[in-house]
C-alpha cells in the first residue's frame, strides 16, 4: 500500500507540473483557434472596488486619466467599500474630471463590485485593482478582441514591477507569473485561457453575473463568459504593473485568502465548467490547474512522509528522499536568509516560494473544511 500511494503521488505531481503544461502547449500549436481583432473604441467602464486605498487611489486615477483611449468613451467608477481613511475625499477631488465615486457601507468586495457594475454604463466592463498601473495602451489592447463576436472576455497581462527587488518573494512570484503567462498564451491560442487576474481584465456588460460572496471575484466573473458560450482569451499586450506584497508574511496571508476564495469559487461553478462533456478540454484545464495543482500539497506531503519507509528497498528511493530533503532544505534556507544579501538567489528563492505557496494551500484547505468564508478584504499594499 505504501508503494502504491508513493507512486500515485509521483504520477500526480508529474502530471500537474510537467504533463499538463506540455499538453496545453501542444494543443496550442496543433489546434489553434484564431479570432478577429480590430481597432475599436466601444464605451468602457473601469470598475475599481476600493477599501482604504488613500495611498494608492490618487495615483491610480492619474494613471487612468493619461491612458490612450477616447476620454468621452471612458467611464471611471470607484466603489468605496466603507473606506474611512480619506479615500472618498481623494476621489471626490477628481469628480470634475468625470470620475464617479460610489460611497458604500462596508460589505465586502463582491457587494462593492455588484453595486459598481449596476451604476455604470459602459458596453465593456474593465476591472482593476487600486494599486495596478496600466500601460498607456492597455485599454485599447483589451478591447481589440471584442471586435470578434465570439469573444466574451479578455484577460490582461499582469506584470510585477521591480520594487522590493530584495524581497525573496519577489523572485519566486515573478518566476511563477512568467511561467503562467506562457500557459495563458497557449490556452488562449487553442480556445480559452483558464481565468483572468483581478489587476486587468474585461468582459461584455451583457455577460456580467452577480458576484457571490466568499469567492474569487475575478475568477467567477471572467469564467462566466465561458458558461455563456463565449471565449475568454489572453491579451499579452494589455499590461498592468503591480508590486508584490511588502513582506513574506503579507504575501503568505494574501495567498491564503486568494486560495481559500479560489477553491470556493471552483466549488461554486463545479457543476458547470468542470463538465468535460460540455466544455471539453477547458474542463480538463480547470481541473488540472485550479484544483489538482492547488491541492498538490497533499501528494507532496505523502511523498515526503512515505519515502523513508521505502529507503531500504532500492537506491532509487534513497535518491528521491535525498532530493526532497535538499529541495526543502533550500526552501528553509531561503526563509532564514530572507533578510540577507543571498535572498535573491533563485536556488533559495524558488524553493522558498514553492513551499510558501503550498503551505498557504494547506491552510486554505483547512479554512474550506471548517466552512470559513473570507467576505471582506483589507489589501496589503506595497507603496513607496
Amino acid at each position: 500500500m505504501i508503494l502504491i500511494l508513493f507512486w500515485i503521488s509521483v504520477l500526480l505531481i508529474i502530471y500537474a507540473y510537467f504533463v499538463f503544461p506540455v499538453l496545453v502547449i501542444l494543443r496550442g500549436f496543433l489546434w489553434p483557434q484564431p479570432f478577429k481583432s480590430d481597432e475599436i473604441t466601444p464605451p468602457v467602464s473601469i470598475i475599481i472596488a476600493a477599501f482604504n486605498e488613500s495611498k494608492n487611489i490618487g495615483n491610480k486615477i492619474d494613471n487612468i486619466l493619461t491612458l490612450d483611449y477616447p476620454r468621452d468613451r471612458l467611464e471611471i467608477m470607484i466603489a468605496s467599500d466603507g473606506s474611512d481613511d480619506g479615500t472618498n475625499e481623494i476621489v471626490r477631488a477628481y469628480e470634475e474630471k468625470g470620475v464617479r465615486l460610489l460611497p458604500l457601507p462596508r460589505q465586502g468586495k463582491a457587494g462593492a463590485l455588484n453595486a459598481a457594475v449596476a451604476a455604470s454604463k459602459g458596453e465593456i466592463l474593465v476591472f482593476s485593482d487600486a494599486n495596478s498601473m496600466y500601460r498607456s495602451d492597455a485599454i485599447r489592447a483589451l478591447v481589440r478582441p471584442f471586435a470578434d463576436p465570439t469573444i466574451g472576455g479578455v484577460a490582461g497581462n499582469q506584470s510585477y514591477v521591480k520594487k522590493n527587488r530584495n524581497n525573496i518573494d519577489n523572485v519566486g512570484e515573478r518566476s511563477y507569473w512568467n511561467f503562467d503567462r506562457i500557459m495563458k498564451k497557449f490556452q488562449s491560442r487553442a480556445g480559452n485561457t483558464i481565468s483572468a487576474t483581478g489587476a486587468i481584465y474585461a468582459i461584455r456588460r451583457s455577460l456580467f453575473q452577480t458576484v457571490p460572496e466568499g469567492v474569487t471575484d475575478d475568477f467567477v466573473t471572467s469564467t462566466s463568459v465561458i458558461v455563456e458560450g463565449y471565449r475568454l482569451i489572453f491579451a499579452p499586450d494589455a499590461v498592468a504593473y503591480e508590486p508584490v506584497a511588502v513582506t513574506s508574511n503579507a504575501e503568505f496571508g494574501r495567498k491564503v485568502r486568494v486560495t481559500t476564495r479560489g477553491l470556493r469559487a471552483v466549488f461554486f461553478i463545479r457543476s458547470q465548467l468542470l463538465n468535460p462533456f460540455r466544455y471539453g478540454f477547458y474542463a480538463i484545464q480547470l481541473l488540472s490547474h485550479k484544483v489538482l495543482r492547488r491541492l498538490i500539497v497533499f501528494p507532496l506531503l505523502l511523498l515526503f512522509f512515505l519515502n523513508p519507509f521505502l529507503w531500504m528497498t532500492d537506491v532509487f528511493y534513497q535518491i528521491t528522499m535525498i532530493g526532497q530533503s535538499v529541495f526543502y532544505g533550500f526552501g528553509l534556507l531561503g526563509f532564514l536568509l530572507d533578510e540577507t544579501r543571498f535572498r535573491r538567489l533563485k536556488i533559495f528563492a524558488i524553493p522558498f516560494y514553492f513551499c510558501m505557496v503550498n503551505a498557504a494551500t494547506l491552510v486554505a484547505t483547512i479554512n474550506i473544511l471548517r466552512g470559513q468564508q473570507i467576505k471582506q478584504w483589507e489589501p496589503q499594499r506595497n507603496v513607496e
